[in-house]
């Protein structure tokens, strides 16, 4: 069973930010942590991962800087920033607030003399 992309589509740059907060890292090795976290039932293409470094580095969420490599191709790095981690804090708050909506939405029912 995997999770369905439009579940998680407003959320990828929390999930970005999120594992840049552990500490810097390229696209491929966020792309495996996703993958690692999600227990292989999530994955964020190449395309989608691109567009939003291109979008947190535009807000003042993240910055880029190559990396030095000795052997193989150079990487390009990024990594949280002050704001970034700002608005990851407000993001997770966010979610947990919007979470317990959700879940009450589609679990819980109403009692016949509630509704009127």
């Amino acid at each position: 069973m995997t999770i369905s992309k439009d579940l998680i589509r407003g959320h990828t740059d929390t999930i970005i930010l999120n594992i840049l907060n552990q500490g810097d890292s390229y696209g491929y090795q966020v792309s495996k942590s996703i993958r690692i976290l999600s227990q292989q039932q999530y994955e964020l293409n190449e395309a989608t991962l691109y567009t939003a470094f291109r979008r947190l580095e535009k807000s003042g969420d993240v910055v880029s800087y190559w990396g030095d490599e000795t052997q193989g191709a150079r990487r390009k790095y990024y990594k949280i920033t002050a704001t970034g981690q700002q608005n990851l804090a407000v993001a997770l708050q966010d979610w947990e607030f919007a979470k317990d909506i959700i879940n009450r939405l589609i679990t819980d029912t109403i009692a016949k003399g509630d509704v009127s």
